[in-house]
């Protein structure tokens, strides 16, 4: 690779600090030296005391203050900015917040306080150390190979996972996972033989501020051959399990934990034993606790070999009736770390009913970066919309707590990195990595502002190119919907690439079944009086909003609802006039961004631009695709007629 681009952190977003005097107050933690380093780079001026009348100024705040360890305040005063922190974290991410006004002239004549939300706001990265023959080098992963491994070893050469760090850091991000969920033999080792690939990693990841975690194969014990069991109720298992971990933080000290995807998908776990979830996060958590380190255990559990014929197995209710049951019995360094949804990071789903019924329990909402059904980075696709209508979703009714205040354990998200120069694949798939950071940070930032945030910081100030740029994203994730699986409904996808349309890809699979399409009409069942009885998971009001097919918001009646396809939305279209007409403006609009992306040539980078164009030409043709196998399929079963008179395969 001889290409890489520099994100939202070019050279010119550092200028505007160009032979400004900065103060960094004395200390020697190690993020005060990160920020010294930045003011270096910037080509400021570092200065000692006294303290100088203009520039920057960084220095503890007082106690009176309360600020926590990463919280911080800026304001300005005459030619001069302070940034006041609560710890050396607040520090580095005070001075990231410093570019970011610069770059869209934001001044804080007021004191601005700034805090994170969340505690643990991470990224669990998917990578394999060596190609597996099925998931590659990176699961789920549409940018290339990993940034951290190549040749089946840890790269020799880890000054780009620096350059990720720092970017990372930027946007507030506190831990990464470095390797895949679903964990394979070669990847277990990280755990032993192979621990000083993690202790490397952990070193170039701590000047910034992000503690390593490490996802674990929760049949170690067993499967790395040194005992015949891996029983969480056995002592021999726990002690395996507490000297493992204190091998790791002796010699990581700062070591985040361990994520683990257990009983689920193939994957091994304590209902081997006829333990349970709380008994397997548990004896984990013991092995953790004294070294200040957590579990995230996921929540992402279901029957993966179930009868498509037998409707009344529902992988939608699966998370809520494994783990709620065990509410109140996880300790307090388990995380429980649940989907968006209750399927599987659909471009539609409800919110998972797991999330308001935990209230004992340390949950962690978990999104995805990578596009898994969202475009693969080959679709312009900015999820920040998406996150932020989840965040925002208040389970209980509109005068209590929205879900981000519900949350307690974290955010983590599936990372959308890998080696190639842009990073992200889609130059424009970089607005999803920031945009996640920033949100995870505060959950109440506007995704439109944050766009246009973005924007300033990676394009720079051309008017032109914000607003071409701003106008193709703003509601690209509504686009992609539109032509994409409708009303709610998960899938469609091709079974195994997850990309690209197959209306029964996977409706007669052993995954679940989706749709239910027939000739009378579509839809999954999912009421209690006489469906799965799904919709009963929620609190009120919206367990008897989901119920009702009068009350059901229209953007998830086919999750909720078998119904005809001639029953009238509350827009007052049919539900098969519906699919046509979102199709056909879908693949339209897909269309019309990449003529926006057209215009902006010359204006944008060439090594940027074209790279971006080829991709958007793949969206235009995936997104007519769609449009003619989903409206085919259902004027096919439907034998209705588009209203409108357009032409229909």
């Amino acid at each position: 690779m001889t290409f890489e681009h520099p994100m939202w952190l070019p050279d010119r977003a550092l200028s505007f600090l160009t032979g400004l005097p900065v103060h960094v107050a004395a200390g020697d933690e190690p993020l005060l030296d990160t920020v010294r380093r930045e003011a270096e780079r910037a080509g400021a001026v570092l200065v000692d005391d006294p303290i100088p009348a203009g520039g920057l100024t960084v220095v503890p705040a007082d106690a009176a203050a309360g600020l926590g360890p990463e919280g911080f305040e800026l304001s300005s005063a005459g030619e001069r900015t302070t940034v006041s922190y609560g710890g050396a974290h607040g520090a580095l991410y005070g001075w990231f917040q410093v570019l970011r006004d610069l770059a869209r002239g934001v001044r804080h004549d007021a004191p601005a306080r700034f805090e994170p939300a969340q505690r643990l706001r991470v990224l669990d990265h998917w990578d394999n150390i060596a190609v597996h023959p099925v998931m590659g080098q990176v699961e789920r992963g549409y940018s290339g190979g990993s940034i951290f491994y190549a040749d089946g070893a840890l790269r020799d050469d880890l000054s780009r996972v620096e350059r990720y760090a720092r970017l990372l850091a930027s946007i507030g991000i506190n831990a990464v996972t470095v390797n895949n969920v679903n964990v394979g033999r070669r990847e277990a080792r990280l755990l032993s033989d192979d621990l000083g690939t993690v202790e490397r990693l952990a070193a170039v990841f701590r000047p910034w501020g992000i503690r390593v975690h490490l996802s674990i194969d929760f049949a170690a014990p067993l499967n790395l051959g040194d005992l015949d069991t891996s029983d969480p109720l056995d002592g021999r298992v726990a002690q395996w399990w507490a000297d493992a971990t204190t091998r790791v933080c002796t010699r990581i000290p700062d070591f985040g934990g361990y994520l683990v995807k257990a009983d689920s998908e193939g994957q091994p776990g304590p209902h081997a034993y006829g333990r349970d979830h709380a008994d397997g996060a548990n004896m984990l958590a013991r092995a953790l606790a004294p070294h200040g380190a957590v579990v995230r255990w996921r929540a992402f559990v279901y029957n993966h070999r179930q009868d498509w014929r037998d409707r009344s197995t529902d992988r939608a209710r699966a998370a809520y009736d494994t783990f709620v049951p065990l509410d109140g019995r996880f300790d307090d360094n388990v995380v429980l770390q649940v989907k968006y949804g209750p399927l599987d990071f659909q471009t539609r789903e409800p919110l998972s009913p797991v999330i308001p019924a935990m209230a004992q329990t340390n949950v962690a909402l978990e999104l995805q970066v990578t596009q898994e059904y969202t475009g693969q980075q080959r679709h312009a696709v900015y999820l920040a919309p998406q996150w932020s209508e989840i965040l925002g979703f208040r389970p209980f009714g509109e005068d209590r707590p929205a879900l981000a205040e519900l949350v307690r354990g974290g955010i983590a998200a599936v990372a959308n990195v890998g080696d190639d120069g842009f990073w992200t694949g889609h130059p424009l798939a970089q607005a999803n990595l920031y945009g996640y950071g920033r949100l995870a940070w505060d959950p109440t930032l506007d995704p439109s502002a944050l766009l246009d945030e973005w924007i300033a910081l990676t394009f720079g100030d051309d008017a032109a190119v914000a607003a071409g740029i701003h106008a193709i994203l703003d509601d690209s994730w509504r686009t992609y919907e539109s032509y994409t699986a409708p009303l709610g409904v998960g899938f469609m996808v091709t079974p195994g690439s997850h990309y690209g349309p197959a209306v029964d890809g996977y409706e007669y699979s052993p995954w679940g079944t989706y749709h239910f399409a027939d000739r009378d009409g579509i839809g999954v069942d999912r009421t209690v009086a006489t469906g799965t009885g799904y919709a009963g998971q929620y609190p009120e009001p919206w367990a008897s909003r989901f119920e009702s097919v009068d009350t059901v918001p229209d953007e998830v009646l086919l999750f909720f609802h078998h119904v005809p396809y001639t029953h009238r939305l509350h827009s007052g279209r049919t539900v098969i006039q519906h699919i046509y007409d979102t199709h056909f403006a879908g693949a339209a609009r897909a269309a019309g961004m990449a003529a926006e992306w057209d215009a902006l040539r010359g204006r944008v980078d060439d090594d940027v631009w074209m790279p971006a164009a080829e991709r958007f030409a793949e969206q235009v043709r995936s997104a007519t695709e769609w449009r003619d196998q989903v409206n085919t399929y259902f004027w096919r079963t439907s034998g209705i007629a588009d209203e409108r008179g357009r032409t229909i395969y």
